[in-house]
């Protein structure tokens, strides 16, 4: 898959290149919208994966104190 990525990215960059004037009227908005959609998904991501990560560590911490109370009883 690695070998034909660059063909992937070919036929989106001849688009743009026919569209220079919709590039520069609107290129900086685009890369704005591009770097704030990416960092809300990166902190997105972020924020549910140590949440999911807090509850299957409490979910362990909570098997592990019934073993051992049962043990002991």
């Amino acid at each position: 898959m690695l070998s034909i990525l660059m063909l992937l990215f070919i036929p989106t960059t001849v688009g743009i290149m026919n569209y220079p004037s919709l590039l520069s009227i609107h290129g900086v908005l685009l890369v704005v919208a591009i770097l704030l959609s990416t960092i809300i998904s990166i902190a997105i991501s972020g924020t549910a994966s140590q949440f999911f990560e807090k509850k299957a560590q409490k979910r362990k911490d909570d098997k592990e104190c019934h073993k051992s109370f049962s043990h002991s009883s």
